[in-house]
């Protein structure tokens, strides 16, 4: 055979399999739909067993579907479902003309094989449902791939399988249901003496600050945590050192025990580049100034102990993605991967107005498209069991008070940011707009005036001097109140603030 008729062939059979393949029936199974529904019609305590994971749409003969939601909505009325009872409801209705006539009751009642597997039943029309929604999200995939959404360049169409996977993975409406008090009694009593067993305040893992940490406990597990404030507060800054000293508590619990560090920790830059952030977690540790290593105005001694600190830092499990604009898809596979590979304890998301919603989403407003994003991060958070903190930016009204001190009402955008939030906190600097205020000479009609001013100025100058207010307005599992800290603006850094030695 010539290699041409070779080639025609594999064409032939190729195109042949692909045809097979099209033809190829969806996953259903009428029988057990048929079974189901006559299970239900002659006792309907057999509903039970399929009310809380099985929907009318997860049928594959609307039909069925349509009985199926008849019998339930008279059901959950508390009312009797049997075919006397349903026959006038489906003549009206027009499900029996659709069906064939009133003889398809009676094969639903004959195809009844025993009420007690109806929940069998159900889960094998559940299951079918699945297949089909994972062939059409295949079929959606290969569509896409051949240019059928224009606007999606590849990367985003994994994103928006992965997206649709997911949502298929925690929508199919068949995980969850009661858990016995006992088993929530005992899971408490473990954490409680995992607690117990640890010394000081913190239950959860650390956030380097000790006063936050005794009014928290620690950054807990599921939680989703926003740090917002106005810009030039040092929103950055004080989720930086949270990050880095949650993984610095990570390698030193690793060290102890000498083994490898049990978690990581996951930062989101989507405003600062890995480096930027790299240099400014330098800076703040080697105390040399982030504005010198820039302008490259460091003496050797400063350069050797900024080389010095990095070689310290460089095994810390704290990982940089500053992927601009990511979409929450992608954050969540991305988590998920590091989980897998390197564990997780703590994500960092700097800052939320700067994510996209979910691939193929298109919400009809801003505020719905920040409810999306603050939901799907407390959906992370939840799903592999971290805190996530999530930076966030206020709204402009806070400069038009003379107390410039935010509020919830001030989170930008807020739709679901204060509901869907585990802990709400912002950062506050007085020193940042007392310097604004600075008196000047052309202001006074005299000299004294003036230097009086000037003087009062610098009092109150110095009474903020160093200082900041990280004010915890929500907390959902204990107290709110303002923890005073301590910020050195050459450094950018945050620190405990020592009150009794001041």
């Amino acid at each position: 055979m010539s290699e041409a008729t070779g080639i025609a062939a594999n064409k032939e059979t190729s195109e042949g399999g692909l045809t097979a393949l099209l033809r190829r029936a969806l996953p259903s199974s009428l029988q057990a739909e048929q079974a189901l529904l006559g299970a239900i019609l002659t006792n309907n305590k057999a509903y039970e067993r399929v009310s809380d994971f099985l929907e009318p749409g997860h049928f594959s003969d609307s039909i069925n579907g349509r009985v199926y939601e008849a019998v339930a909505r008279r059901i959950e009325r508390g009312q009797l479902a049997d075919p006397v009872t349903m026959r006038a409801e489906f003549e009206h209705t027009g499900i029996l003309e659709a069906a064939g006539g009133p003889g398809y009751l009676a094969k639903l009642l004959t195809a009844m094989v025993g009420i007690v597997n109806a929940g069998d039943y159900g889960r094998v029309i559940h299951d079918a449902w699945i297949r089909r929604q994972l062939i059409e999200i295949g079929e959606t995939t290969v569509n896409n791939a051949y240019g059928a959404r224009a606007d999606l360049d590849g990367a985003d169409q994994i994103s928006a399988s992965e997206e649709a996977l997911f949502k298929l993975a925690t929508e199919r409406g068949q995980d969850g249901g009661f858990v016995s008090f006992g088993n929530a009694l005992a899971t408490a009593v473990n954490i409680a003496q995992e607690a117990f067993k640890r010394t000081g305040d913190v239950v959860g893992l650390t956030s380097g600050l000790r006063d936050l940490d005794k009014r928290t406990g620690g950054l807990h597990p599921s939680d989703l945590i926003i740090l917002a404030g106005r810009p030039a507060m040092g929103k950055t800054a004080l989720a930086t050192k949270v990050a880095f000293s949650a993984a610095r508590a990570l390698m030193r619990d690793a060290q102890e025990g000498s083994q490898k560090p049990k978690g990581s920790v996951a930062i989101f830059s989507l405003e600062m580049s890995a480096e930027q952030l790299a240099t400014r977690i330098l800076s703040s540790e080697a105390e040399v100034s982030g504005e010198k290593i820039r302008r490259g105005d460091i003496g050797q001694k400063e350069f050797d102990r900024f080389v010095r600190v990095s070689r310290e830092l460089q095994s810390l499990p704290l990982y940089i993605d500053d992927t601009p604009a990511i979409s929450l898809s992608a954050m969540r596979t991305r988590c998920r991967r590091l989980s897998r590979t390197q564990g997780l304890s703590l994500v960092v998301v700097d800052y939320l107005q700067l994510m996209r919603p979910a691939i193929g989403t298109r919400p009809e407003s801003r505020v719905l498209e920040i409810s999306m994003i603050t939901q799907g991060l407390k959906a992370i958070a939840k799903e592999l069991s971290v805190p996530v903190i999530a930076l966030s930016q206020l709204s402009r009204q806070v400069e038009s008070r003379e107390d410039k001190r935010p509020m919830l009402s001030d989170l930008r955008e807020s739709g679901s940011i204060e509901q869907d939030a585990d802990a709400v906190m912002f950062v506050y600097r007085d020193e940042y707009y007392l310097q604004q205020r600075m008196p000047k000479d052309s202001a006074y009609d005299s000299n004294d005036k003036f230097q009086m001013a000037t003087e009062e100025w610098q009092r109150k100058m110095a009474l903020v001097h160093n200082k900041a207010e990280l004010i915890l307005e929500k907390q959902r599992h204990g107290p709110t109140g303002t923890v005073q800290l301590y910020f050195e603006g050459e450094f950018t850094r945050f620190g405990d603030l020592d009150l009794i030695h001041e």
